[in-house]
C-alpha cells in the first residue's frame, strides 16, 4: 500500500471515529427537552421481581406519579414515589421530588423510609455546584450532607420519567450527568437506543417500543435493558443483572 493510499485510510478512519464520537448527544442541564410534553399527570405502577433461572420471585409494587402543580408561585413538575414492600416485616419507601418544568431542572429531593418500626427522613437540594442536605426540613438524617457538582446533574431516582422526555429515535445516543441524591459526586452515563422490539402486554395486546440499554459504567457487570413505548415513550419494561451475577431484577408495568 502506497504512502498516498495509507494517509487517506487513515484520514478516512479519523473522520469515521469523529463522527462516532459526534453522533453521542449530551443533554446538559436546564435546556428544554425535545419530548417533555410526553411527561403527564397520573400514575404507573410497576411490578419489581428478581428472576434466576426459572426461578421468580416479586420484591415489591412501585407506585410512580407525576403531578404538576405551583410551588413558590411558580409551575413545577412534582413526581411522588412510593414503594409497597412484601414479606412478613414489609418495608415502606417514599420519595417526593420537585422540577423545572421543561427542563427537567431538579429542585429538591425528599426521601423517606421506615423499616422495623425505624423511621428516617432524608431531604436534598440540588445547587448548580453542588448537592447539599435541606437544614430546615424537620428530622432530616442528612441536613449536614454536601457533595461537589463541578457540573449541574439530573436526579437519578427519576430516570424513567427522564428518559421518556428524550428523543428516541434509531441510533440515538445521549450522555447525561448523574447522580443519586445522597450518593456520590454525579457522573455521566451514556444511554443508547439499540433498536425496536414489540412486546406482549400482560394483559393482552402488543407495543412497538424502542430498546434502550445502559452498563452504568461498569461494564463488567452487563448491560441494563429498558423498553420504552415508541407512542408516548412510557417505560414498559427494564432488566437489570444483578451484581452478583445470579439473575436480573426486573421492572414491568402493570398499569
Amino acid at each position: 500500500m502506497s504512502l498516498a493510499v495509507r494517509s487517506a485510510v487513515c484520514a478516512a478512519l479519523l473522520l469515521m471515529g469523529s463522527a462516532a464520537q459526534a453522533a453521542v448527544t449530551p443533554v446538559p442541564v436546564g435546556q428544554p427537552l425535545a419530548r417533555f410534553a410526553n411527561i403527564k399527570p397520573g400514575a404507573h405502577r410497576y411490578l419489581r421481581f428478581k428472576q434466576a433461572g426459572d426461578t421468580v420471585r416479586v420484591a415489591d409494587v412501585w407506585t410512580r406519579e407525576v403531578r404538576f402543580e405551583d410551588q413558590d408561585g411558580q409551575r413545577r413538575l412534582h413526581i411522588v414515589q412510593h414503594w409497597d414492600g412484601v414479606g412478613g416485616t414489609p418495608s415502606d419507601r417514599q420519595l417526593d421530588s420537585w422540577f423545572e418544568v421543561g427542563t427537567f431542572r431538579p429542585l429538591t429531593h425528599i426521601r423517606r423510609t421506615q423499616k422495623d418500626g425505624v423511621a428516617k427522613v432524608e431531604a436534598y437540594a440540588f445547587q448548580p455546584d453542588k448537592i447539599v442536605g435541606l437544614k430546615d426540613v424537620e428530622g432530616n438524617a442528612a441536613k449536614d450532607f454536601e457533595v461537589a457538582s463541578p457540573q449541574p446533574s439530573f436526579n437519578f431516582e427519576t430516570d424513567m420519567e427522564f428518559l421518556q422526555a428524550l428523543p428516541l429515535a434509531t441510533g440515538y445516543e445521549a450522555s447525561i450527568v448523574f447522580t443519586h441524591p445522597g450518593g456520590g459526586p454525579p457522573a455521566a452515563y451514556l444511554f443508547k437506543v439499540t433498536g425496536s422490539e414489540v412486546l406482549d402486554l400482560p394483559g393482552g395486546g402488543k407495543v412497538d417500543c424502542w430498546l434502550v440499554t445502559a452498563d452504568y459504567n461498569h461494564p463488567e457487570m452487563g448491560v441494563t435493558r429498558f423498553w420504552f413505548a415508541k407512542s408516548g415513550q412510557v417505560m414498559i419494561k427494564q432488566l437489570s443483572p444483578l451484581p452478583d451475577g445470579s439473575g436480573v431484577l426486573g421492572k414491568t408495568l402493570l398499569y
